[in-house]
This record gives C-alpha cells, structure tokens and sequence, in this order.
C-alpha cells in the first residue's frame, strides 16, 4: 500500500535517510527543511503521512501537528525525537500525533510505523467526512429524524463517563459522532485519542494499547505509553473494536472494568480515567453468537448504543449534502457550478448509496468535473448510479387522472432519454458509438432520438 509522505527535519542527512529507506518501500517521498516549508506543503493537499522532527527552525513539530489537526485530521503524524526529549513526543501523542520514533532509529521500526500509518489514513479515508457548514448540529450535515435522534443521545450522554458503542456502515460518519462525544464534555480539553485496531498489527496491538517496558521484546530499547495511558483523563476512541484479537478482548475487559492495567513487560499496575468510545460497522451480537467477540466484552461496551442510520435510510438530508460537497468542489477544483438539476437530484435522492457518505461525495467531484455549465444534469452522473437509482416521478406528474401505468411509462421514458443524452455526450454525439455503449442496434437508437425529438449529430 503505496503513499505519499512529507518528511520535514532540518537535518539534510536525516532527509536523505528517511527518502532512501522509504522510497525503497515504494513511498512517494516530498521533503520539508523546516516547519514553515512543511506547513505550505501541506496547504497544498494529496499528503497521506506526515513525518516530522520535533526541534526545527521557523515552525516546529509541535506547530506542524496543529495544522494537520485543524485541516487535515485524517493524515497521521509521526514525531522524530531524541532520547533526551521522549516526554515532550508523548505531549506531542496526547495532542494527537500517530506515534514517535528516537533518534538513531532502527529501520525496521520507522518500516513498521509508516505502515501502520498509511493503513490508519487509508481507512480513515473511507470514512472521512469534512467538518459541514450546513445546518445540523455537532458540525455534522443533517436534519432527518433519524440524525435528530442522534443529536439528542450526544446531547445526553457527551458529559457523562459511560462508555459508547457507535454502530452503522462504513461511510456512516461514525468517527464525527465520537469527536463530538468528546468535544462537547468536561473532557475537551483533555487528550483525545483514536486508534483504528484494523490497522494494528495482531502482534502489536497489546503493546499499542498498553505500552510496553524497556526490553519487554526484541527491539525495545526504551519505555513506551500505550493508548490507554495517553488517554487518561480524556476519550480513546477505538474504532473497528471487532478486529481486537479474541485473546486481546479479556485484557481489554479488565482495563475496562478496572481502570487499571500494566504495560507489556512491567510490574507495575497503572491505573487511568478514561471514557471509552468504541465503533464498529458489524453487527457485535452476530460476532458473540459464533464466537468471534467475548459476550462480557460486547455487553460492557453496549453501555449507550448509538447506531447512526445509512444515507439511503436519511434522505432528506441528501440535497444538503449534495450542496454542501458542490461547495466545497468548487473551492477545491475553481469550478463555479451553482446546483444539480431536480431531475438529476431525484435519481441521488433514490439512489441505494452502498458507499454512503464517502460515495455521494465521489459523485459530486466528477459531476463537476464533467458538466459544462453551472448545472450538474443527469448526463454528468455515473451510468450506474442513473440504471440502478429507484427512480421516483416528480409530485408535479402525479394528479388524479394518471393511472399507475402511465406514471411508469413516463418514468421510464425520462430514463431513457437520460442515458441517450448521457451516451451521446461522452461519445461526442457519435451515433455508432453511442448505440454500442447503449448495447442497442443504432437504428434502435435513432428511434428513440427521434422519439425524444434529440437532433442526430453525426
């Protein structure tokens, strides 16, 4: 799994380490001399990892970790510290960096931090939506009364200690409702943590929630705190809690119920206050049933359930998301596209969206980038999205006199003329071409355009 990393240290020789040893992972590597230059790199967008030093001139790592935060929450950042300032990385990790590594590194270790990384960002791609400006609440898009019911359980329970199981598809937006579990308690201005523990290691994932001791195992060269304890008197969010290890559940079980656990390799039993916030998109009951999930794990977790609805299950909130990513495409693309006609809209609107959130989102971006006028049309929507959307005739064609049958045929005529328009315009009105794409013969074809009183171009 390939990305591409911005590496910022003022040391040349450190740069040139990390590029070679990277590069040879099959990484992108962009370099940064300092913070300054790091951040205008990062104004720049397509940054999947961010590996920083933490002492550099004009910004510093500290400063480079407060912009990804506030723009780019989804990119993990990796501290480089020396031994000496390991307390100052842990600061660094309860502001929500991704992990640190010391100064000389072993290359097996940066290897294994980088890949945990891109496999964290690449999943929090596929479930990244971007703080709204709409109308909701908790910077969350939606009015329907189903994410009503959501605000009002937020509203409940964000300032108590009581754990939260978030539930829904991939896509669903679960990662919003955590941060504004946290973001709206006591608990602000403590550290919030998030972990995704698909992307951990089966091996790793102990050490990574507990920490471990100094030569706890081959390559522990120093002491390190686990997510439990950087999240002490603040939130861990632990997302895809289903892929935790069977044999991993009984200890999470106790870290849970007794606030307390030890690191990997120590003796000491370290005791912290944490509100626990977990998320999965299976259904957990299924998982106990066949042996998959602990039973006394899924039922201490299942304090407060928040199951946050898919988007097909929410329409009403669709035209304002659909607003909402014109917007922002517009910002990021320099188009000037105002709306998506009513009939395009109807067609997303009764649309299944398997993707969710994330899906809605990829089709906005191309319909902007295939019209060309400041209207999103039918003709610049997916062909699937068009064949497989439930289409629901407008109110206006509806009335007393129109029998059932009619409103069928009328449906189906306005799809078709649709995919005729589609199939004519990415073919540059090439009939021949068009009737291929269509899987009709092309006298079919010319037909129905003449049906729909569409001018052959030729």
């Amino acid at each position: 799994m390939n990305a591409t990393i911005l590496v910022a240290d003022d040391e040349q020789n450190i740069r040139r380490v990390l590029s070679a040893t990277l590069a040879k992972e099959g990484h992108e590597v962009i370099t940064a001399r300092d913070g300054e230059e790091a951040i205008a790199r990062l104004s720049k967008g397509n940054i999947h990892v961010v590996v920083t030093d933490l002492k550099m001139p004009k910004a510093d790592g500290l400063q480079v970790l407060a912009y990804v935060q506030r723009n780019l929450p989804q990119v993990p950042v990796i501290i480089i510290t020396a031994h000496g300032t390991v307390d100052n990385a842990v600061h660094a990790l309860k502001s929500g960096a991704f992990d640190y590594i010391t100064k000389p590194f072993e290359k097996s270790d940066l290897i294994n931090i980088i890949a945990k990384a891109v496999k964290t960002e690449n999943l929090a791609r596929q479930d990244f939506h971007p703080p709204p400006t709409e109308p909701g609440r908790y910077r969350i898009i939606g009015q329907s009364q189903k994410m009503t019911a959501v605000y009002e359980i937020i509203e409940k329970v964000a300032e108590t200690p009581s754990t939260v199981l978030i539930t829904g598809e991939s896509g669903t937006g679960k990662e919003l409702i955590a941060a504004a579990l946290h973001y709206n308690s006591s608990r602000k201005k403590r550290p919030y943590i998030k972990i995704n523990c698909a992307a951990i290691p089966r091996e790793l994932m102990e050490s990574e929630l507990f920490g471990y001791e100094k030569g706890a195992f081959t390559g522990a060269v120093g002491s390190k705190p686990g997510r439990f304890e950087l999240a002490d008197s603040g939130t861990l969010f632990l997302d895809e809690i289903a892929e935790v290890p069977i044999d991993m559940q009984v200890k999470m079980l106790r870290a849970i119920q007794e606030a307390e656990f030890e690191r990997v390799g120590g003796v000491q039993t370290i005791r912290v206050d944490v509100r626990l916030v977990v998320a999965t998109n299976r259904d957990l009951q299924k998982e106990v049933e066949v042996g998959n999930f602990r039973e006394d794990l899924f039922y201490r977790l299942n304090v407060v359930p928040i199951h946050l609805p898919p988007l097909r299950e929410r329409k009403d909130d669709i035209p304002l998301l659909v607003k909402h990513f014109i917007e922002k495409f517009n910002t990021k693309l320099d188009r000037s596209v105002k709306e998506i006609s009513k009939d395009a809209l109807n067609l997303v609107v009764n649309y299944r969206w398997p993707g969710n959130i994330r899906e809605l989102e990829n089709m906005v971006e191309r319909g902007i980038l295939f019209t060309d006028g400041p209207t999103i049309d039918v003709a610049d929507l997916p062909a699937e999205l068009v064949e497989r959307s439930h289409l629901a005739p407008s109110a206006a064609t509806i009335d007393e006199d129109t029998s059932m049958k009619d409103i069928v045929k009328q449906a189906t005529a306005e799809l078709e003329k649709d995919l005729i328009v589609k199939a004519l315009k990415e073919t540059n009105g090439n009939v021949t071409r068009a009737a291929k794409r269509l899987k009709i013969s092309r006298k079919s074809l010319q037909n129905k355009m003449k049906e729909f009183g569409l001018r052959e171009t030729e």
